[in-house]
């Protein structure tokens, strides 16, 4: 579990080991990971080891890689880590850039494939993928350029690898929470929730809670806000068209090219 020291990540630890799950627990603060621990050992007799990794910088990614690749008891990874800033592109310093892809798009796809090959090697094993709602468009009004576009790349990483690993035994699923709230938003560039409607904004408890009931039904997508699948089945339809229509060997009658 990636991001584990608050938020979703601390409420889904919570989750998995009401369940009986053994987990191990990964993110930058070590007091803050050990208390946890401590707490759910106490409270559901499981164990919790602490993985100590700041996955914004390669050796913190590696580290974690290699517990996944050497750790056969490991069966899901959970790639939650990960942070949002409310600014405009402009507004955002570089090295805020430079971290954001990379814990949210680097270390996720390193893990992933650290855990498709683990599992793939087995025949079983989850790889869970937080993505965001905010990855389908822009959202209007507010300013998460970067953010966006990295939980756009999460959306369609994760649908390839849900082709990928077809037939193998292993499954890759995409969460999709809308906003949330979550020690995150604070983490890193003073983002907030305060821009957004209260009508709009999910607790983690229970966004969390529908994603453990999307898991349980076998959900490829978990989007716990989404009432109407429809819109998600129509977004894929969509997509896959035009994916097809973007490939051909004459221009656009519009360019006027034609011979």
């Amino acid at each position: 579990m990636t991001g584990a020291s608050s938020g979703i990540g601390k409420l889904f630890a919570d989750r998995l080991a009401a369940r009986g799950y053994d987990l191990v627990l990964v993110a930058r603060r070590e007091d803050r990971l050990r208390s946890i621990a401590a707490d759910l050992q106490s409270r559901f007799s499981v164990r919790a080891d602490v993985l100590v990794a700041d996955l914004s910088e390669p050796a913190g990614v590696a580290s974690v890689s290699d517990r996944i690749s050497s750790d056969s008891s490991v069966s899901m990874l959970v790639n939650n880590a990960g942070y949002s800033t409310i600014k405009t592109l402009a507004q955002t310093p570089d090295e805020v850039i430079a971290n954001m892809i990379a814990l949210n798009i680097t270390a996720l796809t390193t893990l992933s494939k650290a855990a498709i090959v683990r599992f793939t090697e087995r025949g079983a094993g989850t790889v869970v993928n937080v993505g965001s709602g905010a990855g389908f468009a822009p959202f209007p009004g507010i300013g998460i350029p970067v953010y966006a576009s990295t939980k756009a790349y999460v959306f369609l990483l994760t649908k390839y690898l849900q082709n990928e690993v077809d037939g193998t035994g292993v499954s890759v699923r995409l969460v999709l929470p809308g906003a949330v709230v979550s020690e995150g938003w604070e983490v890193a560039g003073g983002a907030e929730l305060e821009p957004l409607p209260d009508a709009i904004v999910m607790t983690t408890e229970d966004c969390v809670d529908a994603v453990m009931s999307g898991l349980d039904q076998g959900e490829p997508v978990i989007a716990p806000s989404l009432a109407d699948l429809t819109l998600l089945e129509a977004y894929d339809s969509a997509s896959g068209t035009l994916l097809q229509s973007m490939f051909s060997a004459q221009p656009a009658t519009r360019y006027g090219l034609g011979k």
